[in-house]
């Protein structure tokens, strides 16, 4: 079937139902989606204005396409905000540039090369004793309690601190970072009702000030470790690739990425693993089985659902013609479902041998940089959780999520365990 413009186009009713900010989509993306699959792998959403793709061979051309596919709008509010709202940012001076994750050709890669040296896996690894530390310190406040919400009480402070010294941030005003965040996260990709979209606001133009004032102490002795004083340096040597703007807007973007995904990630994979019992017992007895085991829970289960791009031409996808200047939700979570790409794709197996071909963490020019913290992050925290409570198991809970299109993980994680039976 071939599509005109999308407000013009033919769409199936499920097509025109299609809601990523309805509870069936946040509670299971590659579920809620598994007719289009199967059935229509492209369709228009009259709801989001979006062109929608879900099969894993589509999605990884587009990822691998940047030209075709422009990520220009990967960071574009998924929901314009009002006029007030609009004023309350430009009170504070907000105008975030491009970043890595929404840079055309050739800058992208310009500044990608200029930027990418501390994500090497051995400069990553310096990390490991930090997280290891982290990790017990928090298990030590609550593993006597024999109960404890694993979202509050340690995933998402421990992926921010260590974010906070990848970066070369100081700790302090860590509970204020948790707030920016979310409403950084509600502003981009979710639907804030329009009483709630000043509130955000103000919480954004806070966070774009507050990344400002670090990048500005940051300047003044810019000698310490972490990745913003290695970009300071990198301005000095190639000033028109790292510019100001840039290094203000990756100050911000970069406290966001380099703990939100990792904590939902962390927080998706304990809770997937609990619900397969076996699974978590054989990582206990073998804790050799973590690294693939965080590959599929990556790729069963992951924290970004969902990317976007735009097309700068038109061009045809499963068949179906699509015109330039159209959007694209391209569903990674959903491909990674695709039973055309992985044998029983629903069925969770820690052993599966092509695991770590997801598209969790993109694919291409843009995978994502910090994929080997977010892993490292991961693998200790599992060793320390197996090693440390191996009878934890989930508690009866509703499981929730912050409604957006494109990050998940449960804004809450009850887990229970005896408490006489725990190692030091």
């Amino acid at each position: 079937m071939t599509h005109d413009l999308p407000r013009a186009c033919p769409f199936s009713r499920r097509a025109a139902e299609f809601d990523p900010f309805g509870d069936g989509y946040q509670q299971d993306p590659p579920g809620y989606l598994r007719w289009s699959r199967e059935e229509e792998p492209v369709f228009y959403s009259p709801k989001l204005d979006y062109w929608v793709v879900t099969r894993y061979d589509s999605v990884r051309a587009i990822f691998r396409d940047n030209v075709s596919y422009s990520p220009a709008i990967a960071l574009e509010k998924i929901t314009p905000t009002g006029e007030e709202a609009n004023a309350v940012l430009a009170s504070y001076g907000y105008a975030p540039g491009r970043t890595l994750v929404n840079e055309d050709e050739p800058m992208h890669t310009a500044r990608r090369r200029a930027l990418m040296a501390p994500f090497a896996p051995e400069e990553v690894a310096k990390f490991e004793p930090l997280v290891r530390r982290l990790t017990n310190d928090y298990i030590d406040r609550f593993i006597a309690d024999g109960r404890a919400d694993l979202v509050e009480q340690i995933l998402w402070e421990l992926p921010l601190t260590v974010a906070l010294h990848f970066l070369g941030i100081p700790e302090e005003d860590m509970p204020m970072l948790r707030k920016y965040s979310i409403a950084h996260t509600v502003n981009t990709w979710g639907r804030p009702r329009p009483e709630q979209q000043v509130a955000v606001a103000h919480a954004v133009g806070n966070f774009w000030n507050y990344a400002g004032e670090v990048l500005a102490k940051l300047r003044r002795d810019p000698s310490g470790p972490g990745w913003m004083p290695y970009a300071i340096s990198q301005q000095a040597l190639q000033p028109e690739v790292v510019t100001d703007n840039y290094l203000h807007t990756i100050m911000m973007a970069g406290i966001v990425a380099a703990h939100e995904s990792t904590t939902n990630a962390s927080a998706l994979a304990i809770k997937l693993l609990l619900q397969h019992p076996d699974a978590w017992l054989e990582l206990c007895r073998d804790p050799g089985l973590i690294p693939n085991a965080i590959q599929e829970c990556l790729r069963h289960n992951g924290s970004i659902a969902a990317w976007r791009r735009i097309t700068t031409r038109d061009v045809c996808i499963e068949g179906v013609a699509i015109p330039k200047g159209a959007r694209l939700l391209i569903v990674n979570s959903s491909a990674n479902h695709d039973a055309a790409h992985f044998t029983e794709p629903d069925r969770f197996d820690i052993h599966r041998a092509d695991a770590a071909q997801h598209l969790t963490f993109g694919f291409g020019a843009h995978h994502c940089l910090g994929n080997h913290l977010a892993r490292l992050e991961m693998r200790v925290m599992l060793e320390e959780f197996t090693r440390r409570i191996p009878l934890m198991r989930l508690a009866r809970q509703r499981f929730s999520y912050l409604y957006n299109t494109s990050f998940r993980g449960p804004e809450h994680l009850w887990v229970e365990w005896d408490a006489r039976v725990t190692f030091p």
